[in-house]
């Protein structure tokens, strides 16, 4: 199963703390595909500088650049295109991300958030 990972979702799993036993199952999973959007990382860059957040970008990159299972999607002119306009920007586009796996790539995926907007959206499956 492929995921798209959601930025609360891996700042948890990084500090091990405080996901569902849903959500830790899948992250953990050695057959899972962790698809992490660049805007993750931004925004794991942006709460550090802003102190909101301990995992700083290096950290991420490192946990993602030493486990083979992790691909980092760039913001590209297919999740632009694909990317709903009913969620915020942010939301937008990791569920673009998803979609882009989903219905370009014929690939089963779910995100992994407790976003209730992307939820309710029913855009793209979930785990929580």
């Amino acid at each position: 199963m492929h995921y798209v990972v959601d930025t609360h979702a891996i700042i948890w799993f990084l500090q091990g703390t405080s996901l569902t036993a849903r959500a830790r199952d899948a992250l953990r999973n050695h057959e899972s595909s962790l698809v992490v959007p660049t805007i993750v990382l931004a925004e794991i860059k942006y709460l550090k500088a802003k102190g909101r957040i301990g995992p700083s970008l290096n950290e991420a990159m490192a946990t993602i650049g030493a486990d083979p299972r992790f691909t980092i999607y760039p913001f590209d002119e297919s999740v632009v295109t694909l990317m709903p306009t009913s969620l915020d920007i942010h939301d937008a586009i990791i569920v673009g991300t998803a979609l882009v796996y989903r219905d370009l790539l014929g690939v089963r995926v779910r995100v992994v958030t407790r976003d209730a907007k992307i939820i309710a959206s029913a855009l793209v499956e979930t785990v929580w």
